[in-house]
């Protein structure tokens, strides 16, 4: 087979496998459930600045990108969603009021966002003094322990 010939055939083989992933049906559930509740944010701005950096994943409110109808990409996504909103979900907050140092030492590590989020959203990577900034808000916002009584 010569070179042109096995490109050919590459190539569909491509189109093809990349046109069947897009039968498979995960990844494409793009719903919001609803907003339950919220930590007692300590000023408008706090909770503008965590929607700004955490609520993609970490809540109720995510917007889903076009491509995230697409496989492989809406698999990732999807995925990364579900994880975020399982591990710490401002929209549902009394339900499952996280640790507060849990999360400063994700950001402070640099585990938040993650890399493969802040590839594709190269304006969602923080340096130190953005770190500082979400950390403040959340510390002012959520006492140690994690939920308001």
């Amino acid at each position: 087979m010569n070179k042109r010939k096995f490109a050919s055939v590459l190539l569909a083989s491509a189109i093809g496998i990349f046109a069947v992933i897009q039968l498979i049906p995960f990844g494409r559930n793009h719903t919001n459930p609803p907003i339950v509740s919220e930590p007692q944010w300590s000023s408008p701005e706090a909770r503008a600045l965590v929607k700004e950096r955490c609520f993609q994943c970490h809540s109720n409110e995510t917007e889903w990108p076009w491509y995230s109808n697409i496989a492989p990409g809406s698999w990732l996504i999807a995925w990364d969603v579900n994880r975020g909103r399982n591990k710490f979900n401002f929209s549902e907050w009394e339900n499952h009021p996280e640790e507060l140092e849990e999360m400063i030492d994700e950001i402070e590590e640099g585990k938040m966002p993650p890399i493969q989020y802040w590839i594709v959203h190269p304006e969602a990577r923080m340096d130190e003094g953005q770190k500082q900034e979400l950390i403040n808000a959340l510390q002012s916002s959520i006492p140690e322990g994690g939920s308001h009584d």
